[in-house]
């Protein structure tokens, strides 16, 4: 905000007397100066408790996670070893070590064709996929991190769509695994499936999921969603084998590290 010459100096900013009329408008003018500047306070006040603040940085928030698939090292997105806990039946405590992480590239042949359909709107600019067994080497979990190309609108869409439609439960839109090669994860195949699970962010351009099965290559005839898996009293093997929680619990923490680290990202000073 500019104001114009004080009046007291002339056109060459020389002092000069003040008489009584240029006292009148210095004090006229200071009144204005004072009021002028408790509307603009009030305005910023009354900005921050609407939230549009708020919304400033979830708009960063964002942005900035659009970026983490290259801006943060692989071993703080997939760290290499992961603790849950309370993740698992019962509210045991499991613990997961990294086996395997994929060569990250674009989304061609990661994902089953219906998926790829599913997931089309939201685009794919980057995957990053990681291989975990747990403590007992008896189960394997590979978890993704498709980093989208969508604004928020898009991402809140798919996100609407999968809640209406229960997407996340239907078996022909299971995700699939990532086997490598002289590692406990060797023959986790696509009909090595038991149990998933695939969460769509809002509030960052990112989709989440976690896909388990045994690691003795053994097939499954009927994979079950985690959330149905983990349900109390649930008798399918895979819920038997508490592989819904290997699956939610993995996914869980790998997306809690999405959300911290775009939060870091926001608060960095520009």
């Amino acid at each position: 905000m500019s104001f114009g010459e004080p009046e007291g100096y002339d056109e060459n900013a020389r002092p000069r007397p003040l008489g009584r009329r240029g006292r009148s408008r210095a004090v006229a003018a200071a009144v204005c100066l004072v009021l002028g500047t408790g509307l603009i306070g009030g305005a910023v006040t009354g900005s921050w408790l609407v939230g549009d603040s708020g919304g400033s940085g979830a708009r960063n928030g964002f942005a900035a996670a659009g970026d983490l698939w290259h801006n943060v090292p692989v071993d703080q997105l997939f760290p290499p070893t992961v603790r849950g806990e309370g993740a698992g039946p019962g509210d045991a405590d499991r613990t997961w070590t990294r086996i395997a992480v994929a060569p990250d590239g674009g989304c061609e042949g990661a994902f089953a064709p219906l998926l790829r359909k599913v997931l089309a709107p939201v685009g794919c600019a980057r995957l990053l996929r990681a291989t975990y067994t747990d403590a007992t080497q008896s189960h394997v979990t590979t978890v993704g991190l498709l980093f989208t190309e969508a604004d928020a609108a898009a991402m809140a869409s798919l996100a609407r769509r999968f809640d209406t439609e229960r997407l996340d439960r239907r078996t022909d839109l299971m995700p699939l695994p990532y086997a490598a090669k002289d590692t406990a994860a060797a023959a986790f195949g696509a009909r090595q499936r038991a149990s998933w699970a695939i969460s769509v962010l809002t509030d960052a351009p990112v989709v989440v999921y976690a896909v388990s099965g045994w690691a003795d290559g053994r097939t499954v005839d009927t994979p079950q969603p985690a959330e149905e898996a983990m349900e109390s009293g649930a008798t399918t093997a895979p819920a038997q084998a508490g592989l819904g929680h290997e699956a939610q619990g993995l996914a869980d923490r790998v997306e809690r590290g999405v959300r911290r680290h775009a939060g870091t990202a926001t608060e960095r000073p520009s």
